[in-house]
């Protein structure tokens, strides 16, 4: 995984936002869409960013295709963060 990447697919607020909405699970582009004020296809770049930064996996099913959040990116980037925690007292 590039922390580059990373860092820059959650630099923007849009793909913040769109983070918050797949927390609670997987959702199809059109629902996506519909919380923003925005393009189809301005949406789709945002999503192809995350997707690009490994933020968010895609499958498909019939006709629609899903996206939802890539836990394990997020554990490694927390994991990276942690080191700056400070010491503890001992």
């Amino acid at each position: 995984m590039g922390f580059a990447e990373t860092f820059k697919a959650l630099s923007d607020p849009v793909r913040r936002q769109i983070l918050v909405l797949l927390k609670d699970g997987k959702k199809s582009a059109g629902e996506i869409a519909k919380e923003f004020d925005m393009t189809q296809a301005t949406v789709s770049y945002h999503l192809s960013q995350l997707k690009k930064a490994n933020l968010i996996l895609e499958s498909k099913y019939k006709n629609f295709i899903f996206y939802e959040i890539n836990v394990s990116v997020f554990e490694e980037v927390m994991l990276w963060l942690s080191q700056f925690g400070g010491k503890k007292n001992e």
